[in-house]
């Protein structure tokens, strides 16, 4: 019977085994390299040499020079001056793309002495087909969610984006320009339809939080009963049918950025104290949580209500009325900048041109006077409905008198009672304005409006309603009532 091996140490065992498994891949790769400390290239296989033609170099300046000065891509220098390996990646240079895996090497002590590389595979686009078209459909996937948050994330508006070189809106932009240089709470005040909420955007664009979230949250749109969870989150579980994950709030959300409270003057009392302690202590306490938990927000809030007037008849706290009225800033009513409407007019002009995809329409200097002698209740908001309601009815690249009669006389049946009347002292024809019963003048606006989305569309149904603004549903309903515009679509 032969002699059974002598029995060998474990330190033995392992040397053997390393030693055993550094020949099967050097054999098994279709090459193998081994660097340095210094990431200098001190071995490579006979397999490897097939390779460096087409690295442009020849073994004898190849060994002995640094991974990465001859290796294009080659992570073999991150493995060696982290210590962890690379199990499984795509290496691609002018020699082609390979499948590589790379581990570090280490002495007795665990240090790290150098690395390991194998090509595994070449041409890999071919013999894993179905593996790199998988990888090549997640990076992509990867790359449009970069672009959309990167998108979502880009400001939309900067100071220079409230249009206006009058006295007053400049003032606006000079205070905003201030307050955007501190992290102090900001309140906007002024009517509906100012540019609140673009200035609120700006005023973070010009801010060191430029590069992080800004959330915007309307109070007046959401329920009081919901608006708990939707500042301050929900915890896993909180309630019957709460998400088992939880939900992050807008304070959450927000954490770094810019949190926009629009409509404060709508905020419920019972919720008013603890956004005062939101304010203050910077934590918040997700709803059904006893967990505490910080953020870093800087708030922007904006009114069309008489805060102080609220405060005194006690249905808006003080003390929180004091926390945000720290840096107010007003903005004035159209009324009282009317110097900056023709540069109003030509910017909402281009806007609607460029989203209806219409040409570019003037305004006459009498149409000029017809709008600056309006009272704009909703200020640039109303403006800009009027605007697109001229330009929507007409074929005419030349917006006059006449094109605004129509959209200013259902601005006025629309506005509150004790508002003031629009001007009868300007050059309008009087048949124009004659009053008209108003289901009328409605239905006129919605045919001709309908009418100009088609042609705008080639005849194109589902692009009429994006364009309007409309479910599909709701244009053929529409259409329905005009058989006249059925030619026009298709």
């Amino acid at each position: 019977m032969p002699k059974p091996p002598t029995p060998l140490d474990a330190d033995t065992v392992l040397k053997l085994a390393a030693r055993s498994m550094f020949d099967s891949f050097a054999k098994s790769a279709m090459g193998t390299m081994v660097v340095d400390r210094e990431h200098r290239i001190v071995w490579i296989s006979e397999g490897y040499k097939q390779f460096l033609p087409a690295l442009g170099h020849a073994e004898q300046d190849f060994v002995g020079r640094r991974v990465e000065d001859v290796v294009p891509n080659t992570l073999m220098a991150h493995v060696v001056d982290t210590g962890m390996p690379i199990l499984v990646d795509l290496l691609t240079n002018h020699a082609g793309t390979f499948l590589v895996s790379r581990l570090p090497l280490r002495n007795e002590q665990g240090e790290v002495v150098g690395a390991f590389g194998m090509v595994l595979l070449d041409h890999p686009e071919t013999t894993m087909q179905p593996l790199m078209q998988k990888f090549g459909r997640l990076q992509r996937e990867l790359d449009d969610a970069r672009r959309q948050l990167a998108a979502e994330r880009r400001p939309k508006h900067t100071i220079a984006s409230f249009i206006g070189a009058s006295a007053a809106a400049l003032e606006v932009k000079r205070q905003a320009r201030r307050v955007a240089l501190t992290d102090s709470t900001v309140l906007l005040l002024g009517e509906t339809g100012t540019g609140k909420e673009l200035l609120a955007h700006a005023i973070h664009a010009a801010s060191r939080r430029a590069a992080r979230a800004f959330v915007g949250v309307n109070i007046a749109a959401v329920p009081d009963t919901l608006l708990e969870a939707e500042f301050f989150g929900v915890a896993p579980g909180a309630y019957t049918g709460a998400d088992r994950k939880g939900r992050d709030g807008k304070f959450k959300v927000a954490d770094g950025g810019t949190l926009f409270l629009d409509e404060i003057g709508d905020m419920p009392l019972a919720l008013q104290a603890k956004l005062l302690r939101a304010l203050q202590e910077q934590e918040i306490e997700p709803l059904g949580s006893n967990r505490v938990e910080r953020v870093d927000v800087r708030i922007v809030a904006a009114t069309s209500r008489d805060l102080a007037a609220m405060v005194a008849a006690g249905s808006f706290r003080a003390d929180l009325y004091y926390r945000l009225n720290v840096l107010p800033i007003r903005l004035p009513p159209l009324r009282e900048r009317l110097a900056d409407l023709e540069a109003l007019v030509e910017a909402l002009a281009e806007d609607i041109a460029r989203r209806s995809g219409l040409a570019h329409k003037g305004v006459s200097a009498e149409a000029l006077e017809l709008l600056a002698a309006q009272p704009w209740p909703g200020n640039i908001r109303e403006l800009r409905n009027v605007l697109e309601q001229a330009t929507l009815m007409t074929d005419d690249a030349h917006l006059t008198p006449a094109h605004f009669a129509s959209a200013l006389a259902l601005g006025a049946t629309a506005r509150p009672a004790g508002a003031s009347p629009p001007p009868v002292a300007v050059p309008v024809p009087v048949e124009v304005l004659r009053p008209r019963p108003l289901p009328d003048q409605v239905a006129e606006l919605e045919r001709a409006a309908m009418a100009e989305a088609l042609r705008a569309t080639g005849g194109n149904r589902v692009a009429a309603a994006k364009l309007l603004k409309i479910s599909r549903a709701a244009l053929y309903d529409r259409l329905a009532r005009y058989p006249e515009l059925g030619k026009l679509g298709r």
